[in-house]
C-alpha cells in the first residue's frame, strides 16, 4: 500500500490540509460499495466542472481514470454479487487512492498559479504515483471471480494496458511558460527591466493574474510557502523571493495604485493585525545551535573565540568586560581576546529566519561580507526587481493620490521590514523625504505606514544619518509619537527613536528635540509593554550622553524612570538608566528628591532577577557617591539593606559583588556604619573580594540593557 507521505511537500495552510486518511473498518461489501461509488462520482463531477490553471492533461487523465471506477463500482453494486476478502481489501486501498486523488487535485485548484508553474515537474511526479498505485491495485484486482460483464472487463483491462505504458507527463504548455517565467526573472538578474507590454501579456493573457488582488494573493501564497516549508520545498528561498519581488513590481507597472477592497480593509483598523502578524510564533523552537550558551538567546552576531566555540558578541564582550580570561562553555584560558565572526552560522541563522518569518539583520562590521549577505538573503533578480518597485513606489509617493500615496508607504514598510539591500536602496532612492511628509498627514493608515516604514529603515545604520539629517523629520517623528492617530503610530515613532538613539552623536540632538523626551516619559508612564520597553531603552541610550542629563530632569523622565522599578518588564532597564543619571550631582539629586527612589531600589534588591540586583545594587553606589551627605543617609538609613547586600555579597554575579563591596565601604566609613553594619566586611572578606583598590575600580561601571532589537514592522 502506498503511503500518503509522498504528498509531504503538498502541505500548506492555504490548500486542504493533509490529513492521516484511512480506510472504513467498520464497513464492508456492499456498503463499502456505495460509498465508493459516492466518493469516484463526486470527484468526477467536481473535476469535469472545474477549469485548472496547470496541469490539465494530468488532472483530465486521472478524471477519466475515475470514470472506469464508476461503472465498475457501479456493475458490482447493482449485481449484488458477495464479495471475497481479496476484494474487500482492494476497494479500501481504491478509497484512499480516491481520497489522495482528491487532494491533489484541490492542491491544484486553490494554489497559485506561480506555484503551481515552479513546482510543475513534481506536482507533475505526483500524478504519475497516483497513476503507478492505479496500476498496481488492478493488477491484484480479482475480476474473474466478480463475473463482470463483458463490456465492463474490457474496459478495465484497456485502463490496465494503458497504465503499464503510462510515463511521467510534464505538460508542454506548463512547461514552457515556466520556463518563460525564469526567463523573465533572469532579466532581472542580468541588471535588466523587462518591457511592460511582454509582463502584461504574459502575466494579464498567460497566467491570467489580471488584476492587483489577484497578485497580492500570488505573494502571499509564496510567503506561506517559505514560512511554513520544512525542508521539502525543491526550489531555493531566494529563488521563491526572486518571483515574489517580480510579481510585487508587475502589480504597482500594471495595475496602478487604486485601492482594492483589501485595501480598503487596512483603513478598517487591519494594518494592526499586520503588525501583530509578524511576532515570532512563541512556540516556535529556535534551534540550540543558534543559541548562545551565555545568554541561551538568539544569535544576532555570532563569533568565534580561542578555544573554537562560538558566543554572540554581545554576550562574551560583556564576559570578558567582567575581567574573565576563560572560555565560558570549557573554562580553558583565551590566549588572546580576539572575535573572529562565525560567517557561516550568521548565514544559517539568517536562512533561517527567513523561513520562520523572524526579522533577522546582520551586523555592520568590516569583518562581514556584504556580497555573502547577498547572495544569502536575496538574489540579484530579487534585488534588482525590488528597485524597480522602490522607482514606482517613490512616484507615486511624490506625485500620487492620496490612496496612492498610502499605498506606496504601506508597500515600502513590507519592504524595508527585512534586508539590509532593501533598506539602503529605499533610502538611497530618495523614500525619506516623501515618507517625512506623510507623518503628518490627517489619515491614519497613511501615518501609521510611515513612521512605521521610518522605523524599519533606520534599523540600517547608513539610514539614520539621512532620517536625521533630514530636515524637520526628528521632530515630525517627535510629534507622531505625541499626537499620532493611533497607539500603534505612537508606539512605532517612540522605537524610531530608540532605534536612532543607540548612534552617540544623535543622543543630544533627540533629547534636544522639543518634546522628545517627555513623550518618551509619558510612553514609559501609560505604553503597552512593547512601548514601555522602547521607551525606557531609548531613555538608557539618551543617559550615556553627559550633556542629556538635564533634559531628561526637565521633563520628567526622572519620574517616569522611578514610577517603573516595580514593573518586572522594565525595571532592570529603568534602574540601569537611573545608574547613569545619578552619576552627576543634578542626576543624583533629582533621583534622591524622588519618595519612592531608594524604596524601589531596595525591592528590586529584594526580588529582582540577578541583573536587576546588578543594576539596583549599581544605581545605590552611584547615589551615594554623586548625591552628597543626604543622598547617602537615605541610602544608609533603608531598612533591611545590610542583610539584602550581605546576600548579594555571596550569591550575586561578579559585577553585583563588585559594587556591594563598594557600597560596603560607604557604610563604614558612615556615621552609623558599625551599627548598622558590623559584620559587613568580614562577609565581603570569605566571598573572596577583599582587595579594595581593585572594587573601588570598577565603581563606575553601569550594566547595558539587555540587547534589545529594534522591532520589523
Amino acid at each position: 500500500m502506498a503511503s500518503a507521505s509522498i504528498f509531504s511537500s503538498l502541505r500548506m495552510r492555504r490548500s486542504p490540509c493533509l490529513v492521516s486518511v484511512k480506510p472504513p473498518e467498520d464497513i464492508t461489501g456492499i456498503e463499502l460499495v456505495d460509498t465508493l461509488v459516492l466518493l469516484s462520482s463526486e470527484l468526477t463531477k467536481t473535476c469535469s466542472g472545474k477549469t485548472l490553471p496547470f496541469q490539465k492533461k494530468n488532472s483530465r487523465s486521472l478524471t477519466r481514470k475515475f470514470e472506469v471506477f464508476v461503472v465498475l463500482l457501479e456493475y458490482i453494486r447493482d449485481s449484488g454479487t458477495s464479495l471475497p476478502s481479496t476484494a474487500i481489501l482492494c476497494l479500501k486501498e481504491l478509497y484512499l487512492i480516491l481520497h489522495r486523488s482528491k487532494i491533489l487535485l484541490e492542491y491544484c485548484s486553490h494554489s497559485s498559479k506561480l506555484w503551481l508553474l515552479l513546482q510543475n515537474h513534481s506536482i507533475s511526479g505526483h500524478f504519475h504515483d497516483l497513476n503507478q498505485e492505479i496500476s498496481t491495485l488492478l493488477d491484484v484486482f480479482p475480476t474473474k471471480e466478480l463475473n463482470l460483464s463483458d463490456d465492463i472487463r474490457e474496459q478495465v483491462e484497456l485502463l490496465q494496458k494503458q497504465l503499464i505504458r503510462a510515463k511521467l507527463v510534464i505538460d508542454k504548455h506548463d512547461e514552457t511558460l515556466r520556463l518563460e517565467l525564469f526567463s523573465i526573472l533572469n532579466e532581472f538578474e542580468n541588471g535588466e527591466i523587462p518591457d511592460s507590454v511582454k509582463l502584461c501579456l504574459f502575466f494579464e493573457q498567460r497566467l491570467g493574474i489580471q488584476d492587483a488582488k489577484s497578485c497580492r494573493g500570488e505573494i502571499e501564497f509564496l510567503e506561506e510557502q517559505i514560512v511554513n516549508h520544512e525542508g521539502d520545498i525543491e526550489l531555493t528561498i531566494s529563488v521563491l523571493n526572486g518571483f515574489m519581488a517580480l510579481t510585487r513590481y508587475c502589480r504597482f507597472l500594471l495595475f496602478g495604485f487604486e485601492e482594492d477592497e483589501d485595501d480598503k480593509k487596512l483603513k478598517k483598523g487591519l494594518i494592526t493585525q499586520q503588525i501583530v502578524d509578524i511576532d515570532v510564533d512563541a512556540s516556535l523552537m529556535i534551534p540550540k545551535d543558534f543559541c548562545c550558551p551565555i545568554s541561551l538567546e538568539l544569535m544576532q552576531d555570532p563569533v568565534i573565540v580561542s578555544t573554537g566555540h562560538t558566543y554572540d558578541r554581545a554576550s562574551i564582550s560583556r564576559w570578558m568586560e567582567e575581567g574573565n580570561c576563560t572560555c565560558p562553555k570549557t573554562g580553558q584560558m583565551l590566549v588572546h581576546s580576539r572575535l573572529v565572526s562565525n560567517q557561516a552560522l550568521t548565514n544559517l541563522i539568517m536562512q533561517w529566519c527567513t523561513a520562520h518569518g523572524i526579522p533577522f539583520d546582520p551586523p555592520d562590521s568590516d569583518d562581514l561580507c556584504a556580497e555573502s549577505f547577498a547572495a544569502d538573503s536575496a538574489s540579484k533578480a530579487t534585488i534588482e526587481a525590488n528597485k524597480a518597485t522602490v522607482v514606482l513606489l517613490i512616484q507615486q509617493l511624490a506625485n500620487g493620490s492620496q490612496g496612492a500615496k498610502t499605498i506606496a508607504a504601506r508597500e515600502i514598510r513590507l519592504l524595508a521590514k527585512t534586508g539590509k539591500e532593501n533598506r539602503a536602496y529605499i533610502a538611497e532612492a530618495g523614500a525619506i523625504p516623501h515618507l517625512k511628509r506623510l507623518l503628518s498627514s490627517p489619515n491614519a493608515v497613511a501615518q501609521e505606514n510611515s513612521v512605521t516604514a521610518m522605523l524599519n529603515l533606520s534599523i540600517y545604520g547608513s539610514n539614520k544619518r539621512l532620517i536625521v539629517d533630514e530636515e524637520g523629520c526628528l521632530g515630525s517623528i517627535v510629534e507622531v509619537m505625541r499626537t499620532g492617530h493611533t497607539i500603534e503610530a505612537m508606539e512605532n515613532a517612540g522605537a524610531t527613536l530608540f532605534s536612532l538613539s543607540a548612534v552617540h552623536e544623535y543622543k543630544k540632538r533627540i533629547a534636544n528635540e522639543d518634546g522628545a523626551v517627555e513623550a518618551l516619559a509619558r510612553m514609559l508612564r501609560e505604553g503597552t509593554p512593547r512601548g514601555k520597553t522602547d521607551a525606557v531603552t531609548a531613555l538608557f541610550n539618551l543617559s550615556t550622553h553627559t550633556d542629556t542629563c538635564a533634559r531628561i530632569i526637565e521633563s520628567g523622565a526622572v519620574t517616569a524612570l522611578v514610577g517603573v522599578l516595580e514593573d518586572e518588564g522594565v525595571a532592570e532597564d529603568a534602574a540601569s538608566a537611573l545608574a547613569l543619571i545619578v552619576r552627576q550631582p543634578l542626576g543624583a539629586e533629582a533621583v534622591a528628591n524622588e519618595d519612592t527612589a531608594v524604596a524601589g531600589l531596595i525591592g528590586m534588591l529584594r526580588y529582582g532577577t540577578a541583573r536587576g540586583k546588578e543594576n539596583a545594587v549599581a544605581a545605590l553606589l552611584e547615589l551615594c557617591q554623586s548625591g552628597g551627605a543626604a543622598a547617602t543617609e537615605r541610602v544608609v538609613k533603608a531598612p533591611a539593606l545590610a542583610s539584602l547586600l550581605q546576600t548579594l555579597l555571596f550569591t550575586g554575579t561578579k559585577r553585583a559583588r563588585r559594587k556591594a563591596a563598594s557600597l560596603a565601604k560607604v557604610f563604614q566609613r558612615s556615621e552609623n556604619a558599625y551599627l548598622h553594619f558590623g559584620g559587613l566586611g568580614v562577609g565581603y572578606a570569605f566571598a573572596g573580594n577583599s582587595a579594595a583598590n581593585r572594587e573601588l575600580s570598577f565603581a563606575h561601571d553601569v550594566s547595558v540593557p539587555i540587547s534589545i532589537s529594534v522591532p520589523v514592522l
